[in-house]
């Protein structure tokens, strides 16, 4: 009976698998929406049957194969702190274009493969189901929790680069108005000519004024989507600039300048704290080695000092 067992575990995941990868497979067809799909068949000069087949094989059934296998399974998990997944993803920027239904099918996909492939490992090959268990659920749990970590690590990341890039984006904004552009022409300018996530953020908030948006909601969406102070305080200093009719160019100046003296003092606060970073490597790692290398080769002639001493 406890040898049926783990084959018993391995057949049902094996056939949930099949099941969401049959469903994903129905559901193929309705990966682009018919806009997105009119457009690229308008803006391609062949004809249609020959436009379908300028994407590469990846485009057109790899990719949205996996996508739908990830909604599908996505479809699973509950739906619980959904709004906060949803802000993550937007303040990471959405990497690789993942949606909520997408990540979390990503979280119960690793989770399955990992309970199987330990099942397979500890289970069928040292033939003790019960004694194992425990180490499958606990495998299975830090494999749905990895991609959470890793969107926590993206978005630091690009709060991070955000808020590196901030005081540069403000002075090629402020060079901009000086020279007598608008500020959306401005924001645009800086989009097109720099990759960083700073530049594409105004490059957005120019994309939703040109959709219909007010200045005012452009710019608080992208506050909202970048969650960084510094956006924040400039989001607020810039609409009520905007509100009293103000001159935008000096309160571009201004804040320029304060983002650079901010990124100056974390820069001091972090140098400052290289002193006790350096501390633990340094009592525990530098220390020995260098005392092994000075004291270690006077050892044995000191062992063999005492032992003449001790001889006589």
């Amino acid at each position: 009976m406890d040898s049926l067992l783990p084959a018993l575990v391995v057949g049902i995941l094996v056939s949930l698998s099949c099941g969401i990868m049959y469903r994903g497979w129905r559901q193929l067809r309705t990966t682009e929406t018919t806009q997105q799909r009119l457009e690229r068949l308008t803006m391609s000069p062949h004809p249609l049957e020959q436009a379908e087949l300028e994407l590469p094989l990846s485009d057109r059934v790899l990719k949205p194969w996996l996508r739908k296998q990830l909604q599908a399974t996505g479809q699973l998990a509950p739906s619980r702190n959904m709004q906060k997944l949803q802000q993550n993803l937007v303040s990471a920027g959405y990497p690789y274009g993942l949606s909520v239904l997408d990540f979390l099918g990503l979280k119960l996909l690793a989770s399955m493969l990992t309970g199987i492939v330990t099942v397979y490992i500890h289970v069928l090959r040292s033939g003790r189901f019960f004694q194992t268990a425990f180490l499958t659920a606990g495998v299975m749990a830090l494999a749905f929790m990895l991609p959470d970590f890793w969107l926590g690590s993206r978005v630091r990341q690009r709060k991070a680069e955000i808020l590196r890039s901030l005081p540069d984006a403000l002075d090629m904004l402020t060079i901009c108005v000086d020279a007598g552009a608008g500020l959306e022409s401005a924001m645009l300018r800086l989009s097109q000519k720099w990759r960083n996530a700073a530049a594409t953020e105004f490059g957005k908030v120019v994309a939703e004024i040109r959709l219909g948006m007010t200045r005012r909601t452009a710019l608080q969406n992208m506050s909202a989507r970048t969650d960084v102070p510094e956006v924040r305080s400039f989001v607020a200093v810039l609409l009520q600039a905007d509100q009293f009719g103000l001159s935008i160019a000096k309160v571009l100046h201004m804040q320029s300048d304060q983002m650079r003296t901010r990124r100056w003092q974390r820069a001091e606060e972090r140098a400052r704290k290289v002193a006790i970073k350096m501390l633990f490597p340094l009592v525990f790692l530098i220390m020995p080695a260098m005392f092994a290398v000075t004291v270690g080769p006077a050892i044995p002639v000191l062992i063999q000092t005492f032992a003449g001493m001790r001889g006589q």
